[in-house]
C-alpha cells in the first residue's frame, strides 16, 4: 500500500454544522492545500490593524514565499491548468452540460493561464529581492528572533508607519501571488465539486476503499457532525485509502473507535 501522511488540511461546512476532513493523493494537491492554507491566513492577519496581526501576515507570506522556493510550482500550477482545461474542453457535446457555463469556466481558465505565461519573473521575486523582508526572514527560524531588539527597523516600521500605509504595503506585497492564488482556488473548487458526497460506514471504526488507478484521483474528503467525539485520520495512496475514526482525548493518545460509524464520503477525481 502506498501511504501518505495522515490529513492536516480541514475544511469547516458552516452552513450545515459539518466538518469536513482532506487527505490530498498527489503532492501537487498537498502543495496546492498547504498554500490555500497559508493565504487564509494572511488574509485573516489582513482583517485588522494590529501589530500581532501585521507580524501574523508578515509570518504567512514568508512561509508562502519558502513554499515556491521548495520547487518549480509555477510549472506544476500551470500543468494543473491545462489538465484540467483538457478535461472540461472533452464535456463541451456531452448531453446535459450547461455550455455556457463551461464556456465560461474554461475562458476563466485561460486567462489565468495567460497571465501565468506572462509573468516572466520566479513568483514573489519582489519579495526576495527586498532586503527589509530579507532581515525578517533571517531571524524567522530563530525561537523569538523576530523580537524588537533583534530587528530594530521591523519594530520601526510596526510602530512608526501608519495603519493604512503598512495594510497597503501587505496587500501589495500579496498581489504578488494573485495569479497564482486564483489558480489554485479554482483547481481545488473543481477538484472538490467533481464528486458528491456518498454515505459510508466504517467497520469498528476502520474503514478502506480501492480505488481505480486509471482514474485521476486527486482528494478524498469525509465529512462529519461537528458534535460528534471522534475524528478521522485518512492515509492514502495511489490504489486504496483507509479512514480510522479515533475518539479524541487531550489527555492521552486517542484510541481508534470500536463503533461502525456513518459517515459522508467524496473520492474526488478530475
Amino acid at each position: 500500500m502506498e501511504n501518505g501522511h495522515f490529513a492536516d488540511e480541514i475544511y469547516a461546512d458552516t452552513v450545515t454544522d459539518n466538518i469536513i476532513y482532506e487527505q490530498p493523493l498527489n503532492e501537487r494537491i498537498r502543495t496546492f492545500l498547504r498554500l490555500e492554507f497559508l493565504f487564509l491566513r494572511v488574509d485573516n492577519a489582513l482583517s485588522g490593524c494590529s501589530e500581532q496581526q501585521n507580524r501574523d501576515a508578515i509570518d504567512s507570506l514568508l512561509q508562502i514565499l519558502s513554499v515556491f522556493e521548495r520547487s518549480d510550482l509555477k510549472s506544476e500550477i500551470i500543468k494543473e491548468l491545462e489538465r484540467l482545461i483538457s478535461t472540461l474542453s472533452a464535456l463541451e457535446n456531452t448531453p446535459g452540460v450547461d455550455k455556457k457555463a463551461l464556456d465560461d469556466l474554461l475562458s476563466e481558465l485561460d486567462q489565468i493561464l495567460d497571465s501565468l505565461h506572462v509573468k516572466k519573473t520566479a513568483i514573489g521575486q519582489a519579495l526576495r529581492d527586498n532586503n527589509f523582508l530579507y532581515s525578517i526572514r533571517q531571524r524567522s527560524s530563530i525561537p523569538g528572533g523576530t523580537c524588537d531588539f533583534d530587528l530594530p527597523s521591523y519594530h520601526f516600521w510596526l510602530q512608526h508607519t501608519s495603519e493604512s500605509d503598512r495594510q497597503d504595503q501587505l496587500n501589495a506585497w500579496l498581489e504578488q501571488f494573485s495569479g497564482v492564488r486564483s489558480a489554485i482556488n479554482t483547481a481545488l473548487h473543481l477538484i472538490r465539486e467533481s464528486t458528491h458526497f456518498v454515505p459510508a460506514t466504517t467497520v469498528a471504526g476502520f474503514y478502506q476503499h480501492s480505488l481505480d488507478s486509471n482514474q485521476p484521483n486527486q482528494l478524498i474528503r469525509v465529512q462529519i457532525p461537528r458534535n460528534v467525539s471522534y475524528y478521522p485520520e485518512i492515509s492514502g495512496g495511489k490504489h486504496r485509502f483507509t479512514v480510522r475514526f479515533m475518539q479524541f482525548d487531550l489527555a492521552q493518545r486517542s484510541q481508534q473507535s470500536a463503533d461502525d460509524i456513518v459517515f459522508s464520503l467524496s473520492c474526488c477525481a478530475m
